[in-house]
């Protein structure tokens, strides 16, 4: 068989190319060679002051969301408790699932989760778990090159957004005056699936190395948002101020944390017993960091909790739980 975008997409689910951009540009709001030691090192992304860290989620069908998180992406369980099951890669914990059996969905123009974004080690990475979700007929909703990475998107059965990317070398960013060159545009799947066999499956677990890149939140304000993210939280921006979105990172990656209020402007704050995001943890190495970050949160009154182990949690203006963890 000859492995082109348009089998890539047939066997996704997706009708055409042009749904796919469609869902990709729906997904980020833009406009129109790894070996195998390489995946060994954590990216980029993971080696900043601050980067995220975990997320969680309240969830209805428990057993349904460890099954498609296990056989799509290829994380493992990592602990169970009487709250649910934590699953990552290997010991490492990325998605905690909180069963909430009795749970009403989470609306999608409430604020809350837009989507997690696994990011793979490598470029070869990616182009393995696309043959592996392609040939098993998950049904993806955009691809999109956005120059500092190359991303696929797709929704778990509850409807919570995914992204699985991979980033390009950061030395072939493209930075003027703080701002990164950062859009949307035609994934070239052809180009991306030459790196693999395309006959069949060798995606039975996640790299060692998936993490977490970048979470992206559905918020009712973008000033809002910013006063916390940034203001009280210190993450910096990395685009030109938007009124409907926004993107902050640390250390000079493109993102760490993502907002928008492209369906949910105005949202009020999220219901605690809905299905959606619970809470998602920002690692912070430099204690000194940490501890300034708790003095500008309290500061601005913003709900801070002491929790185990020095992690504080912070609740941003629409009920979200942010964790910021010791790293």
């Amino acid at each position: 068989m000859q492995f082109t975008r348009r089998h890539t997409l047939k066997f996704a689910g997706i009708s055409c190319a042009a749904t796919a951009f469609a869902g990709a540009l729906k997904a980020e709001g833009g406009t129109p060679a790894a070996n195998a030691n390489a995946a060994t090192a954590l990216p980029f992304a993971l080696t900043t002051p601050m980067h995220i860290g975990q997320a969680a989620l309240r969830v209805r069908d428990l057993d349904q969301m460890i099954d498609y998180y296990r056989s799509v992406l290829g994380m493992n369980e990592v602990e169970r408790t009487a709250r649910g099951v934590t699953l990552g890669v290997g010991s490492a914990p990325l998605l905690d699932l909180v069963h909430k059996p009795a749970a009403d969905y989470e609306s999608p123009t409430s604020a809350g989760l837009f989507h997690i974004a696994y990011l793979m080690p490598s470029r070869k990475d990616l182009a393995r778990w696309l043959v592996h979700a392609a040939l098993k007929q998950v049904p993806l909703s955009g691809f999109a090159d956005h120059n500092v990475s190359e991303a696929i998107y797709l929704n778990d059965p509850e409807g919570n957004g995914i992204e699985v990317y991979s980033d390009r070398p950061k030395d072939t960013w493209v930075w003027s005056g703080g701002v990164v060159k950062m859009g949307t545009e035609p994934l070239d799947v052809d180009d991306l699936v030459k790196l693999t066999d395309t006959k069949r499956s060798d995606y039975v677990t996640a790299p060692s190395a998936m993490r977490i890149g970048h979470i992206h939140l559905r918020v009712g304000e973008i000033a809002a948002a910013r006063t916390f993210y940034e203001a009280a939280v210190g993450l910096r921006p990395t685009q030109d101020a938007r009124s409907d979105a926004s993107f902050l990172s640390s250390g000079g990656y493109h993102h760490h944390l993502a907002v928008n209020t492209w369906n949910s402007r105005g949202a009020k704050e999220r219901n605690a017993t809905e299905t959606g995001l619970d809470w998602f943890s920002i690692t912070v190495r430099n204690p000194d960091d940490l501890a300034a970050q708790k003095e500008r949160l309290r500061a601005a009154a913003y709900v801070l909790v002491e929790m185990e182990n020095n992690v504080v949690e912070a609740i941003d203006p629409w009920g979200t739980r942010l964790r910021l963890v010791p790293g």
